[in-house]
Formats: structure tokens, sequence, C-alpha cells
């Protein structure tokens, strides 16, 4: 088999399927490789912002089956842990222009690629080998393959990047927060709802996600090693740290023990000094994660409009196309990462002081319509600060070009 169009993604969460989707629409045949044996259900909430993520959601056919599956968010409240409401966020702040859950958001990505992509699940990549007409991939069950090229779209810990840049804590630089997220029970009483309720250093949120509490607790990561493949270590981490804790945290706590989605890590950031090495190139989380609130799920579908388009475009120079896809993405990315740098004054204030500011802030928007509009600009600004290509366009002026100088070379000769 001819395998000079085949490109290896690793990762079936959203960088990878957005890009194997924008892959096969320009001829290339790509194929998803991931670790779990499905698609991962439920998840937390993550949002779209601004025109240019709807707007290639719209190149998609893809945005109204998002808006379809939408958490519609009302509003978020801040709450004491006696349930008292110190402040309310309006429903955009916190779920920008469209939210949806982030399995419900790989299953949409799955349907509209599944046709067109070859998918391997229970599978991961062990060894990649670069040679001078592609790259040999080993996997765990597979058997080896050669392919074009390989992308890791595999997130935070990607096994692509370790494989062929380096070890994980070379590229990371911490937040200083853990963050854990699960399914804690019904959202009965809280309908399109968000809570978050927050004492020194740590945050306890409840948010409806269709119908089921998303549980997101943020809380000051100390010094302390884990294993993150050990989740009873991690379980243990969460419930130390928010022993005593009021309001809903008991109940929070209760339902973390039975959680099928339980997720745990420590909130931290990607930086690589070259998002491709050789015929290896990294997306989204992978080559840049930005830690909550730095756009990092729009920013990895805009990405993968690029990377494909810039790949399409390049005639088989993809050296060439790495070099503009990272010239174009990493400046509007990097700004997504100065963005969560801050997240954590908003997420875990430090001190009963900075919490009080944080919510007086937000009483102040509720009442004042220019600070909701100021709001609202500083959450979208960065997920709109990039102006993107004509894909379609530009290859359609490539292959005028190319018919018109095969025509002129037919009266020639």
């Amino acid at each position: 088999m001819d395998t000079s169009n085949e490109i290896l993604i690793s990762g079936a969460s959203v960088a990878g399927p957005a890009l194997a989707y924008w892959l096969s629409r320009h001829g290339f045949r790509p194929v998803v490789v991931e670790r779990s044996a499905q698609l991962r259900d439920g998840g937390y909430a993550v949002d779209f912002r601004g025109k240019v993520h709807l707007g290639v959601l719209a190149k998609m056919d893809i945005l109204d089956q998002i808006r379809a599956r939408q958490t519609h968010l009302s509003g978020t409240y801040m709450v004491t842990e006696a349930g008292e409401t110190t402040a309310e966020l309006p429903g955009e702040i916190i779920g920008g222009d469209v939210e949806i859950l982030r399995g419900d958001l790989a299953k949409v990505l799955y349907d509209a690629t599944k046709d067109s992509t070859e998918y391997i699940f229970a599978d991961s990549i062990t060894s990649l080998t670069e040679t001078t007409d592609g790259v040999v991939v080993t996997f765990e069950h597979a058997k080896p393959r050669t392919f074009a090229l390989v992308i890791g779209a595999d997130g935070l810990r990607s096994n692509v990047r370790r494989l062929a840049f380096g070890e994980h804590d070379d590229f990371v630089t911490d937040l200083g927060m853990f963050v854990s997220i699960f399914t804690a029970g019904s959202a009965e009483g809280f309908e399109r709802k968000g809570y978050l309720c927050s004492v020194p250093e740590r945050t306890a949120g409840l948010f409806d996600g269709g119908g089921q509490a998303i549980a997101q607790l943020y809380f000051h990561a100390a010094e302390q090693a884990f294993d993150y493949r050990d989740v009873a270590q991690q379980k243990k981490i969460v419930a130390a740290a928010f022993a005593g804790m009021g309001w809903r945290v008991p109940q929070v706590m209760a339902a973390m023990d039975s959680a099928p989605d339980f997720y745990f890590d420590r909130c931290q950031q990607v930086h690589v000094d070259s998002w491709s090495r050789g015929r290896v190139a990294l997306i989204g989380d992978a080559a840049a994660a930005a830690g909550p609130g730095g756009n990092g799920t729009g920013n990895a579908v805009v990405a993968a409009y690029v990377l494909a388009g810039e790949l399409a475009v390049a005639d088989g120079d993809y050296a060439a196309a790495f070099r503009r896809y990272e010239d174009l993405i990493r400046p509007y990315v990097a700004k997504g990462q100065k963005q969560a740098k801050g997240g954590k004054d908003f997420l875990a204030p430090a001190d009963a002081r900075k919490i009080a500011q944080r919510d007086r802030f937000f009483r102040l928007a509720a009442k004042m319509a220019p600070v909701r509009a100021l709001i609202k600009y500083l959450a979208t600004r960065t997920a709109t600060a990039v102006k993107l290509p004509d894909y379609i366009a530009g290859l359609r002026q490539l292959r005028q070009i190319a018919l018109i100088a095969i025509c002129r070379m037919k009266v020639h000769v």
C-alpha cells in the first residue's frame, strides 16, 4: 500500500479529530490512534469564543450540532460555605459563546470524521523511527506501519512529545494549582447553573452538565510528587485538600469515590522551543497547553485548520508547512497562555481578602453594563487575535495555475 499520503495522529479528543477532518478534506489519509478503548464520555465543559473559533466550526459544518448539545449555562454564582450568594457571573463569561461537554464534543468530531479517517482504539505508539521516506511507527498492539508524518495531539502529557522531543518535565511550567474534575451525581435543583465556593487556596465548583453535576475542584499545589496513573492516590490527595470544607463539598467527596470519569493533574503550561522535529509535529495541548482560562479547546480547533491547510498548500514540503503553521499559531496561543497565568487569582484566591475582591468586582459587573461589556471583551480578545488564511481558495488558485501551465505545455508541444 502507498503510505506517502498517510498521516498518523495520536489522540482522539479534540485536536486530533479536528486535524483529521481537515486533512481528509485536503486529500490526505488520516489515521488516529487513541489509548482509550472508546471515546471518553462526559467530562468537563469546554467553550468556544468569538468569530475565529465559531468561524472554523462553521467551516467544518458542526457548529449547529455543537449548539444543539450546548449546556445553556445561564450563570455562575459565587457562594459561601453556608450557601449564601456573594456574586453572579453571566453565563457567557464562564461558558463563552457556546459551551459543550468535552465528551459530547468528541462525539461530534468523531461522527464528522469516522467515514474518512481510520481510528485505532485501545492502542498507543511505542517508538518512532524516521527514515528518508517516512516515520516507522511501532505500537503496543498493532503491527508496525510507516507514515508520511506523525502528529502528536495527545494532550498535556503527550506520548509523541516524550518519544520525539523529551520528557514531560522538560517542557512544563507549573501554575501553582491542582485540578480535579469528575461527575458528582445529579444536577437536580441547579439546572443550567454553576456554583463556585472559595476558601483561601481552595475552590469547589459544581456545574450542570446536561442533568449531571460536574465537580471542578481547584487548590494550591504543595510540592508533592504523585503518580499520574495512580487514581487511588490522587483521590486521597483531593480528599485531604478539601477535608473540613463546608457547602456541598462533603457530598462531592462522597461522589468522587465512585466517579467513572475522575480526572486529576497539576495545572501546567507546555512550552516547546519548536513544535516539529523532522516528520513529527505537535498540536493542541501537546504543543502549547495553556491551563484553565487559556482558550485551549477553541485554539486547538483553529490550529488544526491551519496545520492541515499549510500541509495542503506546501506541495509535499512538510518542513515549510510546519514552519508556517508554527509562525501563525504560536503567537496566537501564547496570548491564551498569558491570559491563563492569571487564572489562579480567580479560581483559587490565596486569602479571604482576594476572594472578597473577586466577588466585589463581579457584583459591580452585575449592576453596570459597561463593566459587563469589558469583561466580555477581555474574555474574548485572545480567542480572536489571529487572521486565518483561506486555504480552500488558495488551493483552488494553485490548481488553476497548474492547469494553465499544463495547457501551455500542450500548446507548446
